[in-house]
């Protein structure tokens, strides 16, 4: 059945003022019972009223869908209202309602109705220019004609498609860490493409490696490629097809919206480069940002393996060697100095090199690479460090650019001699100039400066960066500023030299990122009411997830309550802080529990951990409402 066919001009009402959620049910019922769609509105509207005090059905985005199969409907209808200084649901997301929509349906067994209205209006209603359509219409006969336009649309994209021997839709999903958005992007696209009935296949970019690759076949025979990425991925391969290419987040939050854009055939076949359209702000700091997370990302297991072990070798010196010097920690058995100098420190002296060259390689394909290496390496022995390696890489990106450009009047048949002569040989000796003579030195005194700086601040102020730099792990949980803090704790593990050091910032942002899966986790135990059991369920997970440093486990449970970032903010800042105030330093970019025990202090670490994450836990349980009687009310 058809939405408009359950949904008649005199159930419409538009622009009402109600008090509260009951009082917008009670005018949608009188709708109903005035069109004598309803045998009893007392019952109808108890049996609604008892739907809500399961769980509110405010889905979010300013829409509720208040539902009920009750002995009070005659036949299937369908009322709708538009709030316009909106009404207080008690929204999954904490916002105001500006559309109602009122399902009524008799209970007669094996009737769908119920559920076929409600997945169908669910589905046009993620669209945000179709609820936009709706709250501007001005009379009953414009609301009908949004919806049926809306209907048609939906019903188009529904249509059943011949079989295939290949997927309609391809998508490659890739993040920085390679650990967690990479595969919630690829599995939100592969649940919207069954929802939607659309076969896909989805390429993942992982710490792992690559799986389920894309084949030729495969990229021939689709109607067009999701490229989900916030690191640099083979798009060369899709020249000639539709290509979306949008940050692995959309994935996440919205992927009907992409697989809908494909379908409708309005995307433009990519032709090579990296951003397609007009380049806005917004687009070219994506690029940007996508450069340099494919430089991090490359980086990550030389510093999380070498700065490992070179952790692990003052715990296993503390055991072999008790009674060693403190200066020559790490070295003073011949264990130990295997682990730090002849495994741990040979590794990290790779991260600015391989940094400054996988940034390169992203602007500039393979011929960057060569120059990318060399900018890093030079940036360890002059002084630029860890800014100097990520400057050099943009640097050595672009000049291989500007080479190739002013080398394209080159005949084909020295297309050879371009790759192994030319590029190497004029990009290099450029970028070692324009590194020696320009960017090294004034940023070898920066880096001095910033030195200096962290090294004068006192305890106050090492807590207070400790605190600030943890929160900014739970603000976007995986997101820019997320990154940025990230990035920034993991420069403080090198030295200008390119020497590995252990760092107190390194084991604040550590805490940070740890707080937030494991305070949804808590607070789903400790408040068990206040959760659907999907969110119980997931919340379990995150208790691996939280210890592993993984804070995109916390994601679903933002996405459907905004509230949780303030409180997961407030729980990392005070674990930050903490770490901070007892001393704590870490030597690796990430383990999660399995590093803490190399931390000197350990216990005072976990008591950090464990005081941010039950502040936070608390703050989310108590600022949520019981979603059905607890278990002994039952």
């Amino acid at each position: 059945m058809r939405l408009l066919d359950m949904l008649r001009e005199e159930f419409i009402l538009l622009n009402q003022h109600p008090a509260n959620k009951a009082e917008a049910l009670m005018f949608l019922t009188d709708a109903l019972e005035r069109g004598g769609v309803l045998q009893d509105s007392m019952e109808f509207l108890r049996d609604v009223q008892q739907r809500e005090a399961e769980g509110s059905t405010g889905v979010g985005g300013g829409v509720a869908i208040p539902h009920a199969r009750s002995q009070g409907v005659r036949v299937p209808a369908l009322a709708a209202m538009t709030v316009p200084e909106g009404v207080d649901f008690h929204s999954v997301d904490g916002q105001p309602v500006h559309l109602v929509f009122l399902i009524a349906t008799p209970p007669e067994k094996g009737s769908g109705t119920h559920l076929e209205a409600l997945s169908r209006l669910a589905a046009l209603l993620m669209q945000d220019s179709f609820r936009e359509e709706l709250e501007r219409t001005v009379t009953p006969e414009g609301f009908r004609y949004v919806i049926g336009q809306a209907e048609q649309r939906q019903e188009a994209l529904d249509a059943p498609q011949p079989q295939r021997k290949y997927p309609r839709i391809l998508a490659v999903t890739a993040c920085p860490t390679g650990i967690a958005h990479t595969y919630m992007a690829a599995e939100q696209l592969v649940q919207a493409a069954r929802r939607m009935d659309v076969s896909i296949k989805v390429e993942t970019n992982g710490a792992a490696g690559v799986r389920d690759a894309l084949t030729e076949e495969e990229i021939r025979a689709c109607e067009g490629i999701i490229v989900a990425a916030d690191v640099a991925v083979d798009v060369d391969r899709f020249r000639g097809k539709p290509v979306v290419l949008v940050p692995v987040r959309d994935a996440i939050r919205n992927p009907e919206n992409l697989i809908r854009r494909i379908l409708a055939g309005v995307v433009p076949n990519y032709e090579g480069g990296a951003v397609f359209g007009p380049h806005s702000a917004k687009q070219i700091l994506h690029t940007l940002y996508r450069h340099l997370m494919n430089g991090v990302s490359h980086t990550l297991p030389f510093v999380i393996g070498g700065g490992m072990l070179i952790a692990l070798s003052y715990l296993v010196d503390s055991l072999l060697a008790p009674g060693g010097p403190a200066e020559s920690l790490g070295g003073n058995s011949r264990l130990a100095y295997f682990l730090k100098y002849e495994a741990g420190e040979t590794a990290f002296r790779f991260m600015l090199p391989v940094l400054s060259g996988y940034i390169a390689k992203s602007i500039a394909d393979r011929p960057g690479l060569l120059l990318g290496f060399v900018a890093g390496a030079l940036a360890g022995t002059g002084g630029g460090g860890f800014l100097g390696a990520l400057l050099g890489g943009f640097l050595a990106g672009y000049v291989m650019v500007f080479v190739k450009w002013a080398l394209r009047f080159l005949p084909r048949a020295m297309e050879g001699a371009k790759n192994v002569l030319f590029y190497p040989v004029i990009g290099l000796l450029t970028v070692s100039a324009l590194a020696v003579l320009v960017l090294d030195p004034p940023i070898a005194q920066v880096n001095a400066a910033l030195d200096g700086w962290l090294d004068s601040l006192d305890a106050l102020g090492t807590v207070a960066l400790g605190a600030i730099l943890a929160a900014m792990m739970s603000f976007d949980m995986g997101g820019p500023v997320n990154k940025a803090a990230y990035v920034f704790a993991t420069a403080s593990l090198v030295d200008v030299t390119g020497e590995a050091v252990a760092s107190p910032l390194m084991a604040s942002v550590m805490l940070g990122g740890m707080v937030p899966p494991l305070a949804t986790a808590v607070a789903t135990l400790l408040f068990r009411s206040r959760f659907t059991p999907q969110q119980r369920q997931a919340g379990v997970m995150n208790i691996l997830m939280g210890l592993s440093f993984v804070t995109e486990g916390a994601v679903p449970f933002a996405a459907a309550d905004l509230r949780v970032i303030p409180a997961c903010m407030a729980g990392s800042a005070v674990a930050g802080g903490l770490s901070a105030l007892f001393h704590c330093r870490l030597q690796a970019p990430h383990g999660g529990v399995f590093a803490i025990a190399l931390i000197p202090n350990w216990p005072l670490y976990l008591l950090a951990l464990t005081i941010g994450t039950l502040l936070s836990a608390l703050i989310i349980g108590l600022m949520r409402r019981p979603l059905i009687p607890a278990e002994g009310q039952r």
